[in-house]
């Protein structure tokens, strides 16, 4: 502390500085010590969390072993897209991989080269197009009409007959549409005995994307209408009265409330759908296959299943459910991005 040339400090003043300093030194190390002193609380060990959380951990462990069995280890067999493997140069076919030349991209090089495959994506975005546009808005019109119903029992009902298709195999819901749609159908039947031509929708190629997409709606449809329903359960009602004391009749709420109350939700399935754009199934397809031709239902996935399984050509069949893969992720980055730009959370935050 520095005195003034000429002037004599007074006792007081002199007591009083120190004391000021006194005081700001003790707050600048009190403040220095606060934030460790926080940390050190704030911070749970690890054991006491694994104590504290052993319950969701043991509920969580089976699901993270199937996880890693069926999904992340036969992740590695994707080698062989970089190969010509031959299961029969070893004992089993896991050593035969160690045993299998090694021929680089020349299996993704055969894959563009190959008028099939093409064929098998153009259908693939055919119908994943046609199911994003009129499959994903059913389940939120859906959502949307359950929740204006009033009488909960009546709303209980409907969401239960909805849902329901969702447990049918994909066997038991062609054979209800073959009944229903087929050249011996209900309807075709019924047609015939009133003098009308009958039909055959379930031989129709030219109508099958729309075939299979009623197909979807009708098996899947319930399942989206218990998530859109979940995020409408968690709108407040005090929304809606203070719409309606404004003068907002059903639409307006409906499009001022119910509707932005959905959209992070909305957003999030669109990414996920977005991302599982190549994959538009399996079964289905392959189920109507000799009814409608290769050429109307071959897709990636029963492309795959036809080259690898059924003509032994594994390392291509592995280079193009790689490529699909990887087009998959990018998809769902891209979607993502997409989602951010828009305000929403989506898949994860920026």
């Amino acid at each position: 502390m520095s005195v003034t040339t000429g002037s004599k400090p007074d006792g007081t003043h002199l007591a009083g500085a120190v004391e000021e300093g006194t005081v700001e030194v003790a707050a600048a190390r009190a403040k220095a010590r606060a934030p460790r002193r926080t940390e050190k609380v704030g911070k749970v060990p690890f054991r006491i969390r694994l104590r504290r959380d052993r319950t969701l951990i043991l509920m969580t462990l089976p699901v993270i072993v199937l996880l890693l069995l069926f999904h992340y280890v036969p992740l590695l067999g994707n080698v062989v897209a970089f190969q010509e493997y031959d299961p029969y140069v070893s004992d089993n076919g896991i050593t035969a991989i160690f045993h299998s030349p090694w021929v680089g991209v020349e299996q993704f090089q055969r894959m563009v080269e190959d008028p099939l495959f093409w064929s098998a994506t153009k259908n693939t975005l055919v119908l994943f197009v046609l199911q994003l546009v009129l499959f994903f808005p059913v389940p939120i019109a859906l959502a949307l009409v359950i929740n204006s119903v009033i009488r909960p029992r009546v709303r209980a009902v409907a969401q239960a007959i909805m849902y329901l298709p969702h447990f049918f195999s994909w066997v038991l819901v062609i054979t209800v549409f073959q009944q229903m749609f087929g050249g011996a159908g209900l309807i075709a039947q019924t047609l015939e005995d009133h003098g009308w031509s009958g039909f055959d929708l379930m031989t129709n190629a030219d109508l099958f994307k729309y075939l299979v997409t009623a197909q979807a709606v009708w098996k899947d449809a319930g399942w989206g209408i218990i998530v859109f329903l979940a995020a409408l359960s968690a709108v407040s009602t005090d929304l809606y009265e203070a719409a309606a004391m404004d003068g907002a009749g059903r639409w307006r709420r409906m499009w001022h409330v119910t509707l932005p109350a959905l959209r992070p939700v909305i957003a999030l399935l669109l990414v996920l759908r977005v991302g599982d754009a190549l994959s538009v199934g399996f079964e289905q397809y392959l189920l109507q296959r000799d009814a409608v031709g290769a050429g109307a239902s071959e897709v990636l996935d029963t492309y795959v299943w036809n080259v690898g399984l059924q003509n032994g050509d594994f390392s291509y069949a592995a280079a193009v459910g790689l490529a699909k893969g990887l087009i998959g992720v990018g998809l769902v980055l891209g979607a993502n991005k997409f989602a951010h730009l828009l305000g929403e959370q989506g898949v994860y935050k920026k």
